[in-house]
């Protein structure tokens, strides 16, 4: 079914899964910049629907169309300027049309995605278990980019992850069915008993709804023994960000922070050495 050449050399399979990785990159930033203004249109137009003045008929705007452009000059982007990593390297990181810089983030969301992708096909190899990783760690790096922007963590994206978690732990590809289902109850529960809490005492709202998920979505793929793994790192990683951002970038401690860039790390983090680190942990005591 696969060439043989995946089996019998597994650095051409990690390179061509990097490669791989790298387009779905490239992918993955169509997503970011635009799956939050296609939900804020639907928005519009269901709230303008609801209202009884419903909108007039807009150009089409998905994933597909409009073709990407310079948000500064509108010049349309070739195929020849949009190959991961190298175009951005070849025209120095600005638009060739108009000398505008182009967002770092490009090549860096391309790079996580190949980088990743090429380190679950040398830890799993050619089988089901890297397909799921790597489906994973693209959501994450899906999400926590949508996030940091938006503070948004998509339904349309989290829900998906949840149930795909759900079904390849179907047959134990991570964990058996039942720490998978356990998981995604614990892990919703989990963060909704922290938000009550807090909205309690507080008056104030902690988090979104879609961290939930998110952590709900966690637990369906990696059981609900990471759960306790997750939530620390998250919450670690979290504190440290945060005081990074007041004392240097001068971050208001009134300013709201995402929470789901810290639970994606966290969940990568989970996904890939949570075993090993739990394991330590216990041998602790």
């Amino acid at each position: 079914m696969f060439p043989a050449s995946f089996y019998a050399y597994p650095a051409f399979l990690v390179t061509v899964a990097a490669l791989f990785g790298l387009i779905v990159g490239s992918f993955l930033n169509v997503v970011i910049h635009r799956l939050p203004k296609m939900l804020e249109r639907r928005w519009r137009s269901e709230c303008a629907e609801l209202a009884g003045t419903p909108s007039p008929p807009a150009e089409r705007y998905d994933l597909v169309k409009p073709r990407s452009a310079c948000p500064h000059c509108g010049h349309m982007i070739p195929a020849i300027e949009n190959i991961p990593l190298a175009s951005y390297i070849a025209l120095r990181g600005k638009c060739s049309h108009c000398g505008a810089a182009i967002s770092l983030r490009y090549p860096v969301v391309e790079a996580l995605s190949g980088a990743l992708a090429g380190y679950v096909a040398w830890r799993y190899g050619l089988s089901a278990a890297a397909l799921g990783a790597a489906l994973f760690a693209w959501a994450m790096i899906a999400l926590a980019f949508i996030d940091l922007d938006t503070f948004y963590l998509p339904d349309s994206i989290t829900l998906p992850l949840l149930w795909a978690g759900l079904l390849f732990n179907a047959g134990g590809t991570f964990v058996e069915l039942h720490s998978a289902v356990i998981g995604a109850a614990a892990g919703y529960a989990a963060l909704w008993i922290v938000y009550w809490a807090f909205k309690f005492a507080t008056g104030k709202e902690g988090m979104g709804y879609g961290d939930f998920k998110l952590l709900a979505a966690i637990g369906a793929w990696l059981g609900w023994k990471m759960l306790p793994l997750t939530i620390l790192a998250s919450s670690l990683v979290g504190a440290v960000v945060g005081i990074a951002l007041i004392v240097f970038a001068k971050h208001g401690r009134e300013k709201p922070i995402p929470f789901g860039p810290y639970l994606a790390v966290a969940g990568l983090i989970a996904m890939f050495w949570g075993e090993r680190i739990n394991k330590y942990y216990l041998d602790l005591f």
